[in-house]
């Protein structure tokens, strides 16, 4: 999770697509993560930037292995995206 940042209580990331509608999909499948393991990030999408940010809210937003977790899954997806 090297591109991850732990700060302010969360894990953080930034990133980049080609365009908006890449942007879109990536989040569309990010939510289907999200879904699939009942944690959900914050995220903010702007263009072809989308940001990330994944705290356990219920614990008083610290991070824990839900959001390591999620994380995960996402760096997983984001390859898969690339390799496939």
């Amino acid at each position: 999770m090297s591109q991850w940042r732990e700060e302010d209580g969360a894990l953080n990331r930034e990133l980049e697509f080609a365009d908006f509608g890449e942007a879109f999909a990536a989040v569309t499948r990010i939510a289907e993560i999200a879904e699939r393991l009942d944690h959900h990030p914050d995220i903010e999408i702007s263009y072809n930037r989308v940001v990330l940010r994944c705290t356990s809210h219920d614990v008083g937003r610290k991070v824990t292995a839900r959001d390591h977790r999620l994380a995960t899954e996402i760096d997983a997806m984001l390859l898969e995206s690339v390799d496939g």
